[in-house]
Order: structure tokens, then sequence, then C-alpha cells
């Protein structure tokens, strides 16, 4: 396995034991190793996300604009 040195600022550091100190991860190299594998899957595009964007463009699609619409009658609803 790849060894990396990486810098963090103090609040980091401070997040990641706190972390570890309430039971979250066993040790440093696991939450280090979780965290970091959070960030980069949060950045990989994935199908799922695809459908729910074209779900979404959709849906935002299909909806008409009232004031757009061309009734035939003239009568007011409420």
């Amino acid at each position: 396995m790849p060894e990396v040195e990486v810098s963090l600022p103090d609040r980091i550091d401070s997040e990641i034991n706190r972390l570890i100190q309430q039971g979250e991860f066993l040790n440093r190299e696991q939450a280090v190793e979780e965290l970091l594998s959070m960030g980069v899957s949060a950045y990989a595009p994935t199908e799922e996300t695809e459908q729910e964007e074209d779900l979404f463009t959709q849906m935002t699609e299909d909806q008409q604009d009232p004031a757009a619409r061309q009734d035939d009658t003239d009568e007011r609803t409420f």
C-alpha cells in the first residue's frame, strides 16, 4: 500500500482525534483511510446520480407555467 504524508490544519487534526476518541474509528490510520475514501467517492459520478438528475430534469420539463396555458374557456376557477 502506498504511503502518503499530509499536512493538516489543526482543526481537521482535532476533529479526527475527536472521532477516534468517540469510538467512530479504531485508530488514526483507519480514520484517515475511511475519511479520504469517503471524500474521493463524493467526487466519483455514479449511475444513480445520473438517474436522479434525469428524473429531476424530466419533472421540471413536464411542468407548465400557469400563465402560459391556453384555456378554451374564459371562466374563472378557484
